[in-house]
């Protein structure tokens, strides 16, 4: 079944924050329907990973969640059979359990994730604001959630869903991912995410105005975090080619290189061969100024 690239993103994205903490289906068959979730996510319990750091992602992980994604803003129509599909899993799950009592608490839950969502389509399905700019609930026996990318507030606890938005909401998150210190447990993995997709789409030639946008929003991120990788590798390469050479090299040393740019380690890596003794690496470092 063919994906869009929104659709690709999204689910990959999302599998990377949830599948540490519960089981993440991707592209959701419904069982005896010719239907598709675009994520099917069932939580370990008790929760053993850390999510401090998911920010309003953390409402969704608390109950099996049914989750729609939607680079365009969603129609009445797409909205209706995303509230059908999660009847359709609510009864599956029930048929699996028998006699089993099915408690509230433990149905799942449907969140429709757009970038934008339009206000006559949240008045037709009588949505209510939440306490969380952009976050609407419906009626509670529909256990249903939409969130309105553009509209949630520019903060740490929307900035993993903000990724997923679209033009200046996506360039603004993006920005704010790079500025994350680099030893961030989330920045590089999102990162390199974004990077793989980008190099998957340009090997099999796809463009269209979504790809466009996200391209001209993340390249320089891109380009800062593979020099970045590239640089404490060359250091790391370094240090290991010089202490096999002069043994443990002094704390201050060792510190100086590990602030090396990517062009002065270049520079050390060639002038390490010409190296007779420590004292010509000190002398070394003591030109850099």
């Amino acid at each position: 079944m063919s994906q869009s690239p929104f659709d690709s993103l999204f689910k990959q994205y999302l599998e990377d924050f949830l599948a540490p903490i519960g089981t993440v289906e991707r592209q959701y068959e419904i069982p005896g329907e010719t239907k598709y979730v675009d994520v099917w996510f069932r939580p370990n319990l008790p929760i053993q990973e850390s999510i401090d750091d998911l920010g309003l992602l953390r409402k969704i992980i608390k109950s099996p969640a049914v989750i729609e994604a939607y680079s365009n803003p969603p129609s009445r129509d797409e909205v209706d059979t995303c509230l059908l599909k999660r009847l359709w899993i609510k009864e599956e799950e029930r048929r699996q359990r028998g006699d089993l009592p099915y408690p509230q608490v433990e149905q799942p839950m449907l969140w429709i994730i757009a970038s934008h969502v339009s206000r006559p389509l949240l008045k037709s399905f009588h949505a209510h604001k939440t306490r969380v700019s952009g976050l609407y609930t419906l009626g509670p026996a529909l256990r249903s959630r939409i969130i309105s990318i553009d509209e949630l507030p520019t903060t740490e606890e929307t900035l993993w869903l903000r990724i997923l938005g679209r033009e200046a909401t996506q360039t603004q998150a993006i920005d704010e991912v790079v500025n994350l210190p680099p030893n961030h447990p989330r920045r590089n993995r999102i990162l390199r995410l974004l990077r793989a997709w980008q190099v998957r789409l340009d090997i099999s030639g796809v463009r269209d105005s979504f790809i466009q946008e996200v391209f001209m929003a993340y390249p320089q991120a891109f380009l800062d975090m593979e020099r970045e990788t590239e640089t404490r590798g060359k250091r790391s390469l370094v240090s290991r080619m010089l202490q096999r050479r002069f043994g443990t090299l002094p704390t201050g040393v060792q510190v100086t290189i590990e602030g090396l740019s990517y062009e002065q380690v270049d520079r050390l890596g060639e002038a390490l061969l010409d190296f007779q003794n420590l004292a010509d690496l000190q002398q070394w470092i003591e030109q850099l100024g």
